[in-house]
């Protein structure tokens, strides 16, 4: 059953080439449509020599891409720029919200069945882009459209194993909300397995988790965002999203996509992954008073950043 077809839309950049190495990597990826507007023969012949069983293609130009998205299972997009020292991450929407839109808009002609994870920030603003693009086209499908929030779960588990001496690949910090400061709401109260922390460590921990994005930006000192964690937490969330799709039972994965659990039209929640994308929405969960007005303060941050890209998304050409 592992045969799964992987496309990465942005597979020259500093999230895409080490996202696609680790795709080549897996048993799990059969074949690797890599795409970018520039140096992707590149990257594909590189990776080709790697003995490992995914054949890979590079994709170059808007003309070859509805060639890429052909017969895809999954397609993963890091496309866009990244932050600098100084910028938010909403200060990335123009130039990435019309990526986005452009990048979907082929997906929805070509791989209408594909289960599509976003990557490029801002997140609270593109997913909401990709499932009106999905609309447009007549082909959504809110079951298959994720939002790839898994490095705050990721950064998470490993500020909480760092603080209690903790095995990281055995820790279990569910992340709900957004994927920007502090719409990014760590579940502390269900870290498995069970931590206590005083208050004001856990304010200092939280606020770490949600601003580790900078944390990364400012030691790069200009040199870009997150990429090699942002990779691996990309690989991560396409590994557990395959596994489902071929019948592992279980799989639990956060991400932010279309949902009914609060008065925001996207939030993040575990999801159980199933074979056609979101099998069930876990849910919230019981949690503390301090998560629970994180949640309530989030909320007016979320709704703008959503329909914002609504908004975008609406008048996009």
């Amino acid at each position: 059953q592992n045969n799964a077809k992987v496309a990465v839309l942005g597979a020259s950049g500093g999230i895409g080439q080490p996202l696609s190495l680790l795709l080549k990597n897996s048993p799990l990826v059969s074949r690797l449509s890599l795409y970018d507007i520039a140096h992707t023969p590149g990257v594909a012949a590189d990776l080709s020599h790697i003995e490992t069983r995914a054949s890979v293609k590079g994709f170059l130009g808007p003309e070859q891409l509805p060639e890429c998205l052909k017969g895809c299972d999954v397609v993963v997009i890091p496309a866009g720029v990244p932050r600098k020292p100084g910028m938010t991450r909403d200060d990335l929407f123009n130039t990435n919200a019309s990526i986005v839109a452009t990048l979907t808009s082929a997906c929805a002609k070509h791989c209408p069945e594909a289960m599509i994870c976003i990557i490029s920030n801002p997140v609270n603003s593109t997913i909401p882009i990709t499932s009106e693009v999905f609309k447009k086209h007549g082909v959504y499908n809110p079951k298959r459209i994720f939002g790839v929030t898994t490095l705050d779960i990721v950064r998470a588990n490993t500020f909480v194993a760092e603080l209690k001496g903790l095995d990281p690949a055995r820790v279990n910090v569910p992340v709900i909300g957004g994927h920007a400061g502090k719409t990014i709401i760590p579940l502390i109260s269900q870290c498995t397995p069970k931590v206590d922390f005083p208050q004001d460590q856990l304010e200092k921990l939280t606020g770490r988790i949600q601003e580790a994005g900078t944390e990364v930006v400012k030691a790069k000192a200009g040199a870009g965002s997150a990429t090699l964690s942002m990779a691996y937490a990309g690989a991560r969330f396409v590994f557990s999203l395959v596994d489902a799709m071929n019948g592992k039972e279980g799989v639990i994965e956060c991400a932010f996509v279309h949902s009914t659990e609060t008065e925001s039209p996207y939030f993040s929640t575990p999801l159980l992954l199933g074979k056609n994308g979101i099998e069930k929405n876990l849910g919230i969960g019981k949690i503390s008073p301090f998560e629970e007005k994180m949640v309530a303060e989030a909320m007016s941050e979320l709704k703008a950043s959503i329909k914002k890209g609504e908004e975008f998304a609406k008048n996009f050409k």
